[in-house]
C-alpha cells in the first residue's frame, strides 16, 4: 500500500458529460488520513457556474438514459460490478488513504457496494406498473413508474464509495441521471469510481461529478431548479435544511441523518459474546458511521459484568494506520473532527459521566502523524447528558444502568433519533416486544447494527426522511406514478 500511495500527488478533476474536465477555479490538496505528510492529490474547489454545467449535461443524459432498455441498463451496472471486483485493491487503498479506516474495513465497503451494484442491476427487469379496470367500456387505464429526472446525489466523509454506489446505481437503473457531489474531505475513491462507470459505458451526462464545498457546490445543487430530487446521507442539521430549501420548490428529498443508536442489553447467556458484538459495532470504523453504537443500555442484574468485559474487549483494540495488518481501528478522519470529539469527551466529564477507559489522544511515532483517539468508554451516565443525546461521530461509548424493561424502553427513545437499535435478550418474545416499541427505522435482535445489501436502509424521527435506500424501497424516491388512459 505504502509503495502505491507514493505514486500519487496528481492534480484531479470533475467528470461532467463523459469526461474529466479541468476546473476554472482553485485546486486544494487532500493528504492522508493517518500521514498528514502523504499528499494524494489536488482536487476541484469547484464554482456554482460549473454546477450549472454539470446540471445542464445530467438534463441532456436523461435522453440518453432513455434510449436504453431496461435490460442494457442494468447489464452496465453489472460490469461496473465486475469492474469494482477487479480495482478492488485500488479502491480499498483510495478509501483508507482518505477517510483513514484500516484497510480489511475499507475492502469490505467495497464488497459492500459491489453486492449493492449487484441487487439493484438484476432487480431492473422488476420493477412494475398496475393495470386498473375501467369505468366504461372500450377503456385501459394503467399507472407506471417514471423517474423524476436529476437527481443531486451528496453523499458522505466517512463511507466514500459504498455511499456514492447505493445512490448513483439506483438513479441509473430507474432513469434518472445524477449530478454526484463526493465530501470534499474525500473525492479520492469518488475519482476512480467515475473512471470505472466511463469504463462500463454508462452514456455522456448520465452520471456526472463536482468536486467543492457543500457551502458552494452543495447549495447551488440543492436549490438548481432542474434538480428534481436530493439524495442526501450527512449530519441531522445539514439534512433538515436541505428539506427545506427544496420543499420550497417541492423538490423529492431522501435524507439519511444522524443516528444515537442503543444496544439494549437486558440479558445474557455469553455475556462476552455480547460484548464483541457490541464494541465491534461502537468501534468500527473508528466510531465515524451513522450506525455505530454509542449507547449500552443495561439491566442492572448485569451491568458489572457486560461493563468490565466491553472494557476489557475494548482495550484489546490495534490502534493504528490502514497498512499495518494488525490494525482493528484507525485515526479520526482530521484534526478538525478530533477536536470536535475530543470536545464532547470533555462535555461529558464536566457533566459527570464516570470515564472507564480511553479518552485521550494517542502520540508517539506513528501516531503524531494522524489523528488517533483511544477507544473511550463513559458510565454514570444519565438521559439528559449531552454525551447520551447527541452524536459525537467518534470511538465514544456510553453505559447506562436501568431496572426494568420499561425503564429501558423509555431511555432509547430519549432521544431525537431513531436509526438503528441493537436488543440482547435470551428471550425472544422479550425482545419481540422490546422490538415493538423502540422508534427506530432498524431493529437488530441478539447481534450488532450491520446492515443487509438487498434490505431497506433509513430511519425515523430526525434519523431520516423520504424512501429509505438500498432495498426495493429505493423506487419510492427514484420514480414516480404516471397515469394513462387509453380509449380504443
Amino acid at each position: 500500500m505504502l509503495e502505491w500511495l507514493q505514486n500519487q500527488g496528481g492534480t484531479y478533476h470533475n467528470f461532467i458529460d463523459g469526461a474529466f474536465v479541468e476546473s476554472r477555479t482553485s485546486y486544494i490538496p487532500i493528504y492522508n488520513a493517518a500521514n498528514a505528510e502523504q499528499l494524494l492529490g489536488y482536487f476541484p474547489d469547484s464554482s456554482e457556474r460549473e454546477v450549472n454545467v454539470a446540471v445542464d449535461a445530467a438534463e441532456r443524459g436523461l435522453s440518453r438514459i432513455a434510449q436504453l432498455s431496461m435490460t442494457e441498463r442494468s447489464h452496465i451496472m453489472l460490469r461496473f460490478a465486475e469492474l469494482l471486483l477487479r480495482d478492488r485493491q485500488e479502491l480499498a487503498y483510495r478509501i483508507a488513504a482518505e477517510q483513514g479506516k484500516v484497510l480489511s474495513e475499507a475492502l469490505g465497503e467495497v464488497d459492500r457496494a459491489r453486492n449493492e451494484a449487484i441487487f439493484v442491476a438484476t432487480e431492473a427487469l422488476r420493477v412494475q406498473g398496475l393495470h386498473v379496470p375501467a369505468e366504461r367500456a372500450g377503456m385501459h387505464n394503467y399507472v407506471q413508474q417514471v423517474p423524476i429526472g436529476v437527481v443531486a446525489a451528496i453523499a458522505p466523509w466517512n463511507f466514500p464509495v459504498v455511499t456514492p454506489v447505493r445512490k448513483i446505481v439506483p438513479a441509473f437503473i430507474y432513469g434518472c441521471s445524477v449530478v454526484f457531489k463526493p465530501a470534499s474531505y474525500t473525492p479520492f475513491a469518488a475519482t476512480k469510481l467515475m473512471e470505472l462507470f466511463a469504463e462500463a459505458q454508462v452514456p455522456s451526462g448520465a452520471i456526472n461529478m463536482i468536486v467543492g464545498s457543500g457551502r458552494i457546490v452543495g447549495k447551488a445543487l440543492v436549490a438548481h431548479p432542474k434538480v428534481r430530487g436530493i439524495s442526501f446521507t450527512g449530519s441531522t442539521d445539514q439534512g433538515m435544511n436541505i428539506h427545506q430549501v427544496a420543499a420550497a420548490r417541492l423538490a423529492k428529498t431522501q435524507l439519511e441523518l444522524g443516528g444515537k443508536n442503543a444496544a439494549i442489553v437486558l440479558s445474557a447467556d455469553h455475556v462476552a459474546k455480547v460484548a464483541k458484538q457490541i464494541v465491534s459495532a461502537a468501534f468500527g470504523c473508528t466510531g465515524q458511521r451513522c450506525t455505530a453504537i454509542s449507547r449500552v443500555i443495561v439491566r442492572s442484574s448485569i451491568k458489572q459484568e457486560l461493563t468490565s468485559a466491553i472494557v476489557e474487549e475494548a482495550q484489546k483494540l490495534n490502534i493504528g494506520p490502514a497498512w499495518k495488518e494488525s490494525s482493528q481501528m484507525g485515526p479520526l478522519i482530521n484534526a478538525k473532527h478530533m477536536e470536535s470529539v475530543c470536545t464532547h469527551i470533555k462535555g461529558a466529564i464536566d457533566e459527570g459521566a464516570r470515564l472507564l477507559t480511553g479518552g485521550g489522544r494517542m502520540t508517539g511515532g506513528l501516531y503524531d502523524k494522524g489523528n488517533y483517539l483511544e477507544p473511550t468508554i463513559f458510565d454514570h451516565v444519565q438521559s439528559q447528558m449531552k454525551i447520551a443525546t447527541e452524536e459525537v461521530f467518534g470511538p465514544v461509548l456510553t453505559i447506562q444502568e436501568v431496572d426494568s424493561v420499561e425503564e429501558a424502553i423509555e431511555v432509547a427513545n430519549a432521544t431525537k433519533y431513531g436509526l438503528a437499535t441493537s436488543i440482547f435478550s435470551t428471550i425472544l418474545q422479550e425482545a419481540y416486544a422490546v422490538s415493538n416499541a423502540i422508534q427506530s427505522g432498524m431493529i437488530h435482535i441478539n447481534h450488532g447494527t450491520s446492515s443487509a445489501h438487498h434490505l431497506p436502509f433509513g430511519g425515523v424521527k430526525q434519523s431520516g426522511f423520504g424512501a429509505f435506500s438500498i432495498g426495493s424501497t429505493n423506487q419510492q424516491f427514484y420514480t414516480e406514478p404516471k397515469v394513462t388512459y387509453i380509449e380504443y
